[in-house]
């Protein structure tokens, strides 16, 4: 196991660089850089984020409408471009290994504190769709399983399959004109995380207002989830009822209950928790840029769109770092889980290869 586990580890190295270097290389040699960015807004032509063909860049760097090489030089240095590319890679990567994402070009803040400032957002989205998902889909896909083919299965499968045919958005846009205001009634609040007065609130009303705010949105992120996870858990299930050890087990005089929670339930959830970890890390910092946009909250996925329209290359590529590790992360300890959820998995056989 130690030596599995150092394997991956010391792989994840170079999955890392490679990553890295071809994001690099995207960022830093396609037109419509920072700097050019930065000359097209001062020459007042700033245009869709700041592109700027390259066949005119040169015409633009002259002067032609008032800067001259001198400013342009500086703009260059400002952003780190009068490096090769080698060195502001390797500089990048000995940064990063070290956590030193370096400042925002757009928002002129530190990375780390930029990120941490979005955070909430994406956390509240994504641990609360997290835990809807999980809480509905697996006491629905039991009981979906032991009643396959009844009414019920049939109605609870039409209304999930709906739910994951809407995009989210859509949905998002449905529940504002129903619930929000929009047409009909005036339930949930439009917009934000919170209230504007929400410092002046108690404990016990901070709360609620929070919950209160977090309804829609939540909804409409985890409606479309709940097909897939309610689905594995019915098959998964319905997988083990048939096998013989079930058979062996009412034989023996057990009940209904006794044969699902003893014997099916360890061996059918198997499939759905060894995905538990990697889902649980990625719900704190997955961001949704339409839900976000559509219910006005500013977190991650916001951010990281403009992060991309505005060239905050220190962003993306930081960001893009960090997410990559706590994805590679999750992805080991999603492995590891088979093993403790199931003793008669053992990685000693990929060991020995």
């Amino acid at each position: 196991m130690a030596a599995y586990i150092i394997r991956r580890l010391l792989l994840m190295i170079p999955t890392i660089f490679g990553i890295m270097l071809v994001t690099f290389a995207v960022t830093q040699f396609v037109p419509g850089g920072p700097v050019e960015r930065m000359l097209a807004q001062l020459q007042g032509s700033d245009r869709a984020g700041g592109e700027v063909h390259a066949s005119r860049s040169m015409d633009l760097y002259q002067g032609n409408k008032g800067l001259d090489e001198e400013r342009v030089a500086q703009l260059t240095k400002l952003y780190g471009f009068d490096k090769p590319p080698v060195e502001r890679f390797l500089t990048m990567m000995k940064n990063y290994l070290v956590f030193d994402f370096g400042q925002s070009y757009y928002h002129h803040n530190s990375v780390v504190a930029l990120v941490i400032s979005k955070l909430p957002v994406s956390m509240s989205l994504g641990l609360w769709s997290f835990l809807i998902v999980y809480g509905v889909c697996i006491p629905l896909g039991i009981a979906k399983a032991m009643r396959e083919g009844s009414r019920f299965d049939v109605l609870t499968s039409t209304a999930i399959l709906i739910g994951y045919a809407i995009p989210g958005f859509v949905l998002a846009i449905a529940l504002i004109v129903l619930f929000g205001g929009g047409s009909f009634f005036s339930i949930f609040p439009l917009r934000g995380l919170v209230s504007d007065n929400w410092a002046e609130m108690g404990i016990a009303a901070k709360v609620a207002d929070y919950l209160w705010h977090m309804v829609l949105p939540v909804l409409s992120s985890a409606v479309g989830s709940l097909a897939v996870m309610t689905l594995l858990t019915k098959n998964s299930f319905l997988e083990e009822i048939r096998k013989q050890y079930v058979l062996t087990a009412r034989a023996k005089g057990l009940s209904e209950n006794q044969v699902l929670y003893r014997h099916v339930f360890r061996n059918a959830i198997i499939p759905i928790i060894t995905g538990f970890p990697g889902s649980f890390i990625t719900a704190f910092f997955t961001g949704s840029l339409l839900i976000e946009t559509i219910f006005s909250l500013d977190g991650m996925g916001l951010l990281a769109y403009e992060s991309i329209l505005n060239r905050d290359y220190p962003v993306v590529l930081g960001t893009l770092y960090f997410f990559t590790i706590i994805g590679l992360i999750s992805r080991l300890l999603s492995d590891l889980s088979y093993v403790v959820v199931d003793p008669r998995i053992s990685f000693e056989s990929v060991e020995s290869r």
